[in-house]
């Protein structure tokens, strides 16, 4: 199920931060085609792709050693994987890369409905820390998790999920058009209380039954499921500062 447009919400800003956001992971992602070719749309891309990841996604086991790894051996090749910033720099870094074309547009897809609402709502700078934070939150889930990965965590899926958990306290009665892809492609109307709950529901789902079989999973579901209690409770603090009510109202029952 793909969201590809938000009907009852509009905003009255630009979102230029958001905007900006999706221009760096797409100019992070054509570099990373110039890396491993048409091969890596597919997931795949050979060596140069994976140094990529190793040196810049985020590895648990380096913040757990507290040093990074320095070398990548490939048969016969050794690559040089050192980063040249401090480890935790990579939690930051790797939300901007992605591991191929559906990963990149599933992601950017759902950044484009629903984070321009919350940017509009936070402003661009606090939007900007809330995106930033959620994903930092999204990445140590993970780390918690399973420390000892040495798998690199790649994406901007940890962060988006803050803003889908944001948008859920927001807006859970908005209706939100999305692409399902399944025997048939047809599009659907559906209320972002019930897209994002059974999205956020399979994440917990798949989490839970995936404990202990990390090195054989490839999706980090319990940063999905971190980064989207985040941005919820950010969002459930800012209304309760604001004195606004908690539960937004039905407007088929206004």
């Amino acid at each position: 199920m793909f969201p590809y447009s938000d009907a009852d919400v509009h905003h009255g800003t630009f979102p230029y931060v958001n905007v900006v956001l999706i221009g760096i992971c797409a100019l992070v992602f054509l570099y990373q085609i110039s890396l491993g070719g048409v091969g890596f749309l597919g997931g795949g891309g050979g060596i140069e792709a994976r140094v990529f990841f190793l040196t810049w996604g985020f590895i648990p086991e380096e913040l757990i050693r507290g040093e990074p790894y320095t070398a990548f051996a490939a048969g016969a090749i050794t690559r040089s994987i050192e980063t040249p910033v401090p480890t935790w720099v990579t939690i930051f870094s790797s939300m901007f890369m992605h591991g191929g074309f559906m990963h990149f547009a599933g992601n950017m897809m759902f950044l484009w409905v629903f984070g321009d609402n919350i940017e509009d709502r936070l402003g661009h700078v606090n939007y900007l820390f809330f995106y930033l934070f959620t994903g930092v939150v999204a990445t140590l889930a993970h780390f918690a998790i399973d420390p000892g990965s040495q798998t690199p965590l790649v994406g901007a899926s940890g962060a988006i999920s803050g803003v889908l958990g944001a948008y859920l306290v927001l807006y859970p009665f908005n209706r939100v058009k999305a692409l399902v892809v399944l025997y048939i492609i047809t599009v659907i109307e559906v209320r972002a209380v019930i897209l994002l709950g059974i999205w956020f529901g399979w994440q917990l789902f798949q989490g839970l039954i995936s404990l202990g079989l990390s090195s054989q999973v490839n999706v980090a579901f319990f940063a999905h499921v971190g980064g989207f209690a985040a941005g919820s409770l950010i969002m459930l603090a800012l209304k309760m500062a604001s004195g606004e009510p908690l539960k937004p109202v039905n407007p088929r029952r206004a």
